[in-house]
């Protein structure tokens, strides 16, 4: 038996790999469905990620509100395995916002952008490309901060990455605020939407990328643009359903 499993499930902490090592040597740098302008390091079913993930920080995405359906075949390669991590795969919300911004570059054009819950650093990677002139990318999960890093390395951009939760605080100095796939629990929505309230008292525009899931505020956003774009936990095969592209507005617009 491996010795950095502890009876043959949680991973030691003193064992887990260096995550920037660990996501050149087991993940394929491949380009982003419905954008291939952009390339990630992207899971794989050898990939191994529960050599990366922390037990006790695993997401349970059926219980913070995802109703994912069938998951990947990369997905489900090891049963054993986590959930796997937000940042190892693109998500609708994510990809839509990203595919808007490539799409309609005068949106970012020499704004100061920050890309909210970033993950793998696909929405912030975009504006970068588009021309905003300085992205900032919130994100608190270690190897998420690692595989940004290589991303936007591999894409050719510069991103400034803040690894502590932001929304307790005001917001950073930035005109543009992105959000892909934040909604994603009834808790989370209730910590960033009054972020998002601080961000326009500031005068800080806010967009959202969602595929309408159940938390999403629909009462403050106005839809800019539609996409259909393959969403994690699709079926293989399956039809892309269409995801919206918002912006966030008043309480009492």
């Amino acid at each position: 038996m491996d010795d950095c499993l502890a009876s043959g499930e949680a991973v030691d902490p003193r064992c887990r790999p260096d995550p920037i090592a660990f996501i050149r040597a087991n993940m394929r740098l491949m380009p982003v469905p419905s954008l291939p302008e952009i390339r990630l390091y992207t899971a794989h079913p050898g990939s191994g990620l529960r050599r990366l993930a922390d037990p006790e920080e695993v997401i349970d995405l059926e219980g913070q509100g995802f109703e994912p359906g069938e998951p990947e075949e990369e997905a489900k390669a090891d049963e054993n395995e986590p959930q796997p991590p937000y940042w190892a795969y693109a998500w609708a919300g994510g990809t839509v916002l990203a595919r808007y911004i490539i799409d309609q570059p005068q949106a970012v054009v020499g704004r100061r952008v920050l890309d909210l819950g970033a993950g793998s650093g696909l929405v912030g990677i975009a504006a970068a490309k588009a021309g905003a002139s300085d992205v900032i990318a919130a994100e608190i999960d270690r190897n998420g901060v690692a595989a940004l890093g290589l991303n936007a390395m591999a894409n050719g951009v510069t991103i400034t990455v803040i690894d502590n939760d932001i929304t307790t605080g005001p917001p950073p100095a930035v005109d543009l605020v992105l959000a892909g796939d934040v909604f994603y629990g009834r808790e989370v929505a209730r910590r960033v939407t009054p972020f998002f309230d601080r961000c326009l008292a500031a005068g800080i525009e806010v967009l959202v990328g969602d595929p309408r899931r159940t938390d999403l505020p629909l009462s403050r956003l106005r839809l800019l643009a539609e996409y259909r774009v393959p969403d994690f936990g699709d079926a293989k095969g399956a039809a892309s359903k269409p995801s919206g592209v918002f912006r966030f507005e008043p309480e009492d617009r």
